[in-house]
């Protein structure tokens, strides 16, 4: 990370003290592009991990991109914007990137939609981040929790190898460093999700 990005480290984490324990807030690298600094890290990510943020349309000299919605891997609905960061010469360096967890605000309504409705598979809206596997992967994770009835906390080590497997097979392990993610998202080691993965291509193999 340059200098003329560090110093807006301490702004990283004076947004984050404000809000804590609700906001996290990630400042991004253009020139790199990857996750330079994370303040109340609640989204599992690493630095250096890719930021993905070349999907993202600037619309010439744009300086907010947002609000928008994403969701954590937990499941909690984040409540996202962007502020694009610019050198004294107005050249774009990097992202700033806060997120609010909105979960709590939802409570009442979710309990109230769980006790009279039946989830349905809809369409998901366009994402914001096109190519942002971290997204893919808590979206799938959400669904698939959901329809059992289940949390990710609450998850048996066999619910996991299911989870792995079915993700699997839906290409979750695509993006690069997608398996420690999962990994650290339930709680395995890296080896136990390739054994996972490596015992699913092998029954498929056979059948």
């Amino acid at each position: 990370m340059t200098p003329e990005l560090q110093r807006y480290s301490d702004v990283c984490d004076a947004i984050a003290k404000l809000f804590q324990p609700y906001v996290e807030v990630v400042l991004h690298d253009l020139e790199s592009e990857t996750a330079a600094y994370i303040a109340n890290n609640f989204s599992h990510r690493e630095l250096g991990e890719p930021s993905l943020l070349h999907e993202i349309d600037f619309r010439g000299g744009e300086a907010v991109i947002g609000p928008y919605e994403k969701v954590n891997w937990d499941g909690r609905r984040i409540k996202s914007i962007s502020v694009v960061v610019r050198n004294d010469k107005a050249k774009a360096i990097g992202v700033l990137c806060i997120n609010m967890d909105v979960s709590h605000f939802h409570q009442l309504q979710q309990v109230m939609e769980l006790l009279s409705s039946v989830p349905q598979n809809t369409e998901k809206p366009e994402a914001l981040f096109k190519e942002d596997w971290h997204e893919r992967i808590n979206e799938f994770i959400l669904s698939w929790t959901w329809e059992r009835g289940v949390t990710v906390e609450t998850l048996s080590r066999q619910q996991k190898r299911e989870l792995v497997e079915d993700l699997a097979g839906q290409g979750g392990f695509s993006g690069k460093n997608s398996a420690n993610y999962v990994a650290r998202i339930l709680n395995l080691g890296r080896a136990t999700i390739y054994n996972y993965l490596k015992d699913q291509k092998e029954k498929s193999r056979l059948s």
